[in-house]
């Protein structure tokens, strides 16, 4: 017999996205997540009893619901968070539909508009004086460890978790390699011959038999070596890029994924082309590229210093 309360439903769809759409346990966790606490709200097993009423009146608790936090449990969720909630709803009703269960139609949903996104910046002399800061490290292992971590970040454009995936029998020898990222697709990233000499480096310095690219030195790797392996996690990257922003002089908050932005910059100011530099970061919709055109557009910026207050 098909399922056809709400329950059953969310069940077979978590398990459709998993299996059949190849997403990852910590997206399905999300969705399940994001799903459940709608049908909290709705109070309802019964599909056909999501209306358009249902709806708005969910809208509006959302824009009302407390973000929880505890330097200001007042504050409400932002618009971006707000539509978490809505595109998961919206993409469980298309599953109803697809399934002929009787529901409201997705099309229904419109998402909240949410402000342009600020992208974190540093400027190249200060990207430049964070490649450098390893140098400053007198644990050799430790140095050419931080230094690999750096320099392939900005090289490759990596995310912080596709960095920490990577194998120990990486294939270094050629100028690029395949990545598995979000949504478990592929894309080829590309090596500079600095990130190729600093990971041989530190390859070099390595004592363990671990088949993780990036792991843990000293004390602590010593003591995790026996109970669940020490590859870095990604809290541990984004600890040591920290850590040498701080050591270069950066005021600025300095992550992972600066440098991923730093790498992307660095190509569209040079004249890359955007769908090329999407490719490269493996975003699934151009316009989450089209964020960094605003801060690389060459030919605006020589307009403006050509024509504004020209005298004559």
């Amino acid at each position: 017999m098909p399922a056809r309360t709400l329950s059953e439903l969310l069940r077979h769809y978590l398990e459709h996205i998993e299996i059949e759409k190849g997403r990852s346990l910590h997206t399905v966790n999300n969705y399940k997540r994001y799903l459940e606490y709608f049908l909290d709200f709705a109070k309802t097993e019964d599909p056909s009893a999501i209306t358009e009423e249902l709806l708005r009146e969910y809208r509006l608790f959302l824009n009302r619901k407390s973000a929880g936090k505890k330097h200001n449990p007042s504050e409400t969720l932002k618009k971006r968070t707000q539509n978490y909630y809505l595109i998961s709803l919206r993409a469980f009703l298309k599953f109803l539909a697809k399934r002929k269960v009787p529901s409201i139609s997705a099309d229904i949903i419109e998402l909240a508009k949410v402000p342009e996104r600020h992208v974190d910046h540093i400027s190249i002399e200060e990207l430049n004086r964070l490649l450098e800061a390893p140098n400053t490290e007198k644990d050799e292992a430790r140095k050419h460890r931080d230094k690999a971590i750096l320099e392939l970040l900005f090289s490759t454009g990596l995310r912080v978790s596709e960095l920490c995936s990577l194998p120990r029998e990486l294939d270094i020898t050629k100028d690029e390699f395949s990545i598995r990222g979000k949504g478990e697709k592929v894309r080829v990233v590309f090596i500079s011959d600095d990130a190729r000499s600093s990971i041989q480096k530190y390859l070099a310095t390595r004592k363990d038999f671990d088949d993780a690219m990036f792991v843990q030195i000293g004390k602590k790797a010593l003591k995790n070596n026996t109970k669940r392996g020490i590859r870095l996690t990604t809290r541990s990257i984004e600890r040591i890029v920290k850590r040498y922003a701080t050591i270069a002089g950066i005021s600025k908050k300095v992550t992972p994924h600066v440098i991923r932005h730093s790498f992307a910059t660095d190509l569209l100011s040079n004249g890359a082309d955007l769908r090329s530099v999407q490719m490269l970061l493996g975003h699934a919709n151009i316009a989450t590229t089209q964020i960094y055109t605003h801060i690389t557009d060459k030919h605006l910026r020589d307009i403006h210093k050509n024509f504004h207050r020209k005298k004559k």
